[in-house]
């Protein structure tokens, strides 16, 4: 979609007085649909999901772009404590069940939110892997809220072309060879022969966190 047909569904939403939120990780690639939405409608919600477990450079470059791009932003912190977020043997869930870490983190807060909206507009792209290439333009979300894919469609070229046309940033660790950056623990630099998101969860048969599969109702 263009900025335009963004622009007009937006405004479609809210004119049908539906209530909007959008969310971010603050990579590179999140940049322009955080641009374009501070653009049509600065007011919308932008929730960040602090999980605790953030490379100082993603928190960094989050206060940056929230405060050049004047952002409605917000922090959502998970309810379950780390202490509390240990398997049996007393180690954290990351080392040993990603999975319930990612739901305790990230699932659970989110799913909270979208009981208070109508609408999620969310930055997945169908080019970053095999499942996010089957989710249309517009999915229901649990407790009914429209998830809202503008740039599904949308390249790492388009990214790249858009963040060169309005001189937007690049997340600090990309230059040193992050191109999906999630947790510290979790997240590693990506090779070569390997695809975006593998660089997420490295070695595990894992490249989504639940935001993206547990929140949608196909």
């Amino acid at each position: 979609m263009t900025f335009e047909q963004i622009k007009k569904r937006i405004e479609e939403y809210q004119a049908q007085g539906k209530k909007i939120f959008t969310s971010s990780s603050f990579q590179t690639h999140s940049i322009p649909l955080l641009h374009i939405i501070s653009r049509i409608d600065k007011t919308i919600p932008v929730y960040f999901l602090n999980t605790g477990y953030h490379f100082p450079e993603t928190l960094e470059f989050r206060d940056q772009i929230s405060h050049a791009l004047d952002l409605n932003l917000i922090n959502l912190k998970p309810d379950t404590p780390k202490n509390m977020q240990l398997d049996a043997d007393g180690k954290l869930l990351f080392t040993s069940d990603p999975d319930h870490c990612c739901y305790l983190n990230k699932t659970q807060p989110m799913e909270q939110v979208l009981m208070y909206h109508d609408v999620w507009i969310n930055g997945i792209r169908a080019e970053q892997n095999t499942y996010r290439s089957a989710l249309k333009m517009e999915e229901i979300a649990k407790h009914n809220v429209i998830r809202f894919h503008p740039l599904i469609g949308w390249t790492n070229k388009d990214v790249y072309a858009y963040r060169k046309e309005y001189d937007l940033p690049e997340h600090p660790l990309e230059s040193k060879g992050y191109f999906s950056i999630g947790c510290e623990p979790c997240t590693r630099k990506l090779d070569l022969e390997m695809q975006e998101r593998e660089a997420r969860w490295y070695g595990l048969n894992k490249t989504e966190c639940g935001l993206n599969t547990d929140l949608v109702s196909h």
